[in-house]
């Protein structure tokens, strides 16, 4: 409530939480997001459950913007997340974001009995049907892996025409389901450079016109880890780590490509020290990306 309060009154446009149901203790899988491909959360550090989270922040927040990065699809029945997203599309009168994709943890989802595998056409089934239950008066489904007769799903999302659909993931199959069921791209990368994202996010229009959708209705955001210094550093590229000058020089370069909404995993372990990179960044840079 703190943290959320803090980055309202700051001037941040979105808070967000994201999705971890369990951290088994053994975790063999190659964690995609860091340089040692280890897992960066100890399975002992508490880590709360995201929707309720953001349920609780609906009632202790007034402006900001509620973003969930990602719902991990394939954990949850597509009846019951829907359900929960615009309950709290509701609480927070149209604040929600919902980022979605489809994990990458094997071991997260042998113990949920969650389909690894067939993780992707999961929840390319789950996006459809969500376009039905927030789309239609009476609701019916047949596919693959979930099967329901006429149902009502009331109430539709406050926001209109639905909340938005932001779809993580970097590689081709997530650029394509963006195209297909998103209103916005919205990838994690390490280290990718603005002109390659760009690149990427041409495929996305692309693939976008092919599905019979208007390109222009799907926007670019992305999530990157940063680091605020207080003296210069050696630039990296394709990295968010330096001093004031060097981060408004390098979040600029995402500004001109298009990049419409950057969500920020500030990398500082603790809280005391994160939150003073929080204040001084919405200090030191962000007026000048605004002005």
């Amino acid at each position: 409530m703190e943290a959320a309060r803090r980055a309202e009154a700051l001037g941040y446009d979105s808070v967000w939480a994201a999705d971890r149901i369990i951290i088994p203790w053994e975790i063999k899988t190659p964690y995609p997001y860091s340089a040692d491909q280890r897992f960066i959360v100890p399975p002992d550090r508490p880590f709360l459950e995201p929707l309720t989270c953001l349920a609780f922040l609906a009632g202790c927040t007034e402006k900001i913007m509620l973003g969930m990065s990602v719902l991990v699809l394939p954990y949850r029945h597509p009846l019951y997340w829907a359900k929960v997203a615009t309950t709290i599309d509701h609480l927070s009168r149209g604040r929600l974001i919902l980022g979605v994709g489809v994990g990458w943890m094997v071991e997260e989802f042998n113990a949920l009995d969650a389909p690894f595998h067939e993780r992707g056409a999961v929840s390319d089934e789950q996006l459809e049907i969500v376009q039905q239950l927030w789309g239609t008066n009476r609701s019916h489904f047949h596919g693959r892996y979930y099967r329901f007769e006429e149902v009502a799903f009331y109430p539709k999302p406050f926001q209109s025409p639905r909340i938005p659909i932001w779809v993580g993931g970097e590689g081709v199959r997530a650029q394509r389901r963006a195209a297909s069921y998103g209103d916005a791209w919205f990838p994690y990368f390490v280290k990718i450079t603005a002109r390659e994202l760009a690149a990427r996010f041409d495929n996305v229009r692309r693939w976008a016109v092919e599905a019979g959708r208007d390109a222009d209705q799907i926007t670019l955001a992305c999530c990157l880890p940063i680091e605020l210094t207080r003296n210069p550093v050696p630039q990296e590229e394709g990295r968010l780590m330096g001093n004031a000058e060097q981060l408004i020089e390098a979040l600029k370069a995402y500004q001109e490509i298009g990049v419409e909404c950057l969500a920020l995993q500030f990398m500082v372990p603790r809280w005391p020290e994160r939150l003073e990179q929080i204040e001084r960044f919405a200090q030191e840079v962000m007026p000048a990306l605004r002005g």
